[in-house]
C-alpha cells in the first residue's frame, strides 16, 4: 500500500505531491507497467464451487433463477462471477496504491441517475461489493467485461482490442488531469449529461450510438410514476404492489396468519430505525410519506438469492408514490483477499463506499441490521428509481460501446481520485500506452477464461450438480 504519510516516533509528516510522485514512478521498477497482463489460473481455482459456496447464504428457492441468469451468455456468466474473479485478482501483480473500489465495476454497474439538485449524471451505480483494495483491480474487472461483452456482441477483434485500449486511456488521462487539480476540485467533478463532456459529445450520435442515446433519452421517464404504473395496483381503494411470483411476492405470502396491523407494526419499527442513519432534513422529507406496502422483489443477476425487497411510501397530502429499495448486504467479496470491513453494519459499508465514490448520492440512502423469519441481516436502503437507467448492452453497436468505455473509464478515474492518492496513481501510468496495452491483453486472457468458466456452469447444469431457472 503506497501511503502518503511516514511515521516517526514523534511527528506525522505528509510527503509532498513530488515525493509521491518520484515513490510511485519508481514502483514502476518492480512492478513494470507491462506487467499487467500477467495472469494464469490457481492450480486449485474451481469457481463452481465458489458460486455454490455463496448459494449456502442465499434464498434457497432464488438460487436456481440466479444460475439461469448467469447461462444466458458469457457476459451473464461473468456479471454474477464477481467472487471468483476476487479470488483471480489477488494472485495479480498491482503497483501497492489502494483506494475504495467499487468491486465489481463491469460496464452494466454505470448508468445514469437523478442528481438531488436534479440533473442527470453518469456514475457507477452498484457498490454492492465496495471495499478499498488496489485500484488495478477495478480496471481489470471494466476491461474484461467489455472484452466479453464485446465477443457476445459479435465485434471483430480489433473493435474489441481499440474499445479496451481507449476506455483505459480515458482513465489513465483523466487521472493524469486530476492530479494537477485541488482536491475540491476533483470532489465536485462529475459527468452531467446536460452539459456532457466535449470529448464525449463529440461522440454522442443518435446514428452511431442509439443504445447510449436511448438511454440517455428515457432515464429521467424511470421515476416514481413509472415504478408505480408498472408494479402497484388498487386493492379495495389502497395501492398495493402486484403479486407477480416468483420475482415480486408481497409481504403478507411470508407471514399469512399474522394480523395485518401487527405486520404493519413491526415494519414501522424497522422504517424508524432507518430513518435515524438519515441526516436531519432528509428524515424530515420521508415522514411526510406514510408506509403503504412490501414486497420482495428478485434483481440483477450476481446478487440474486440475497433478500431485496421494495417498499411503497405515499405522500400524505399529495397521495404519490415513492418507492425505496431494501436490499440485503454481506461481506464484499474483496474482504478475504483484503482485510475485513471496518464497518459493523454492512449496509454502512455500502453507502460508506457509495457517497466516497459517487459524484453525489441518493438523498434516501441508509442501512439498518434486522431479522426476518429468524434470520439476522444486513441492509441498506435507496430509491428504487430516480432517473436511473443503464444502455442496452446487447444492443450496443461498436461506436456506442466505444463511447460508453471512455465514459466509464473518465467516471472510474474520478471515482477512485477521491479516495485515493490520485498524484501516485497517475506518476505510476505516466504518459505512455504501456500499460493500457497491458490491460488489454489481461483483457483477453480473462475473457477465455470467462468462456471456460460458463461452459463449466452449463456442465454443472446439464449434470444435475447446480439447479438452474431460465427465461425469468
Amino acid at each position: 500500500m503506497t501511503d502518503v504519510t511516514e511515521v516517526t516516533d514523534v511527528t506525522v509528516t505528509r510527503l509532498s505531491r513530488e515525493e509521491r510522485a518520484v515513490r510511485a514512478k519508481g514502483t514502476r521498477t518492480t512492478v513494470p507497467r507491462g506487467c499487467h497482463d500477467e495472469w494464469e489460473p490457481a492450480a486449485d481455482r474451481k469457481p463452481i464451487d465458489l458460486l455454490e459456496e455463496q448459494a449456502t447464504t442465499r434464498v434457497p428457492e432464488l438460487v436456481p433463477i440466479r444460475h439461469g441468469r448467469m447461462l444466458v451468455s458469457p457476459f451473464t456468466y461473468y456479471r454474477g462471477a464477481a467472487l471468483p474473479m476476487a479470488a483471480d485478482l489477488a494472485s495479480t501483480k498491482s503497483s501497492g496504491i489502494t483506494v475504495q473500489l467499487c468491486g465489481d465495476a463491469h460496464l452494466s454497474n454505470f448508468g445514469f441517475f437523478g442528481s438531488p439538485e436534479r440533473h442527470l449524471f453518469f456514475d457507477v451505480n452498484d457498490f454492492d461489493e465496495t471495499a478499498p483494495g488496489p485500484w488495478e483491480w477495478d480496471v481489470k474487472r471494466l476491461v474484461a467485461s467489455l472484452e466479453i461483452a464485446g465477443r457476445d456482441n459479435g465485434y471483430t477483434s480489433k473493435e474489441r482490442v481499440a474499445i479496451v485500449r481507449r476506455a483505459v486511456r480515458s482513465y489513465r488521462e483523466t487521472m493524469r488531469e486530476f492530479a494537477a487539480m485541488s482536491m475540491l476540485e476533483v470532489w465536485y467533478a462529475h459527468l452531467d449529461i446536460d452539459a456532457l463532456l466535449p470529448e464525449f459529445e463529440a461522440l454522442l450520435d443518435p446514428k452511431k450510438t442509439p443504445s447510449v442515446w436511448r438511454a440517455i433519452a428515457t432515464a429521467r421517464a424511470h421515476d416514481n410514476l413509472q415504478a408505480f404504473d408498472k408494479l402497484a395496483e388498487l386493492v379495495d381503494g389502497e395501492p398495493r404492489i402486484v403479486h407477480d411470483p416468483p420475482l415480486i411476492v408481497p409481504v403478507e405470502h411470508f407471514v399469512e396468519g399474522i394480523d395485518t396491523e401487527i405486520r404493519l407494526q413491526a415494519v414501522q419499527t424497522i422504517i424508524e430505525s432507518y430513518f435515524d442513519t438519515l441526516q436531519p432534513d432528509r428524515r424530515y422529507l420521508l415522514e411526510q410519506y406514510r408506509f403503504a406496502h412490501l414486497a420482495r422483489k428478485v434483481v440483477g443477476v450476481g446478487s440474486v438469492g440475497t433478500e431485496a425487497w421494495i417498499a411503497l411510501f405515499l405522500d400524505h397530502d399529495h397521495g404519490s408514490p415513492l418507492f425505496l429499495q431494501v436490499k440485503q448486504a454481506e461481506a464484499s467479496v474483496l474482504e478475504r483477499f483484503t482485510a475485513p470491513s471496518t464497518f459493523a453494519n454492512h449496509g454502512q459499508r455500502v453507502v460508506a463506499g457509495q457517497r466516497l465514490m459517487q459524484a453525489a448520492s441518493d438523498i434516501f440512502l441508509g442501512w439498518e441490521r434486522f431479522s426476518w423469519q429468524g434470520s439476522e441481516a444486513d441492509y441498506y436502503f435507496r430509491q428504487l428509481r430516480d432517473w436511473k437507467g443503464s444502455a442496452d448492452i446487447a444492443g450496443m453497436t461498436p461506436a456506442g460501446m466505444d463511447l460508453w468505455a471512455r465514459m466509464c473509464g473518465w467516471t472510474l478515474a474520478r471515482a477512485h481520485a477521491r479516495s485515493g492518492d490520485r498524484i501516485a496513481i497517475a506518476s505510476y501510468l505516466g504518459k505512455s500506452d504501456t500499460f493500457d496495452c497491458s490491460v488489454a491483453d489481461f483483457a483477453v486472457t480473462y475473457a477465455n477464461q470467462n468462456e471456460r468458466d460458463f461452459r463449466a456452469l452449463q456442465d454443472a447444469v446439464t449434470s444435475g450438480r447446480l439447479a438452474a431457472t431460465t427465461g425469468m
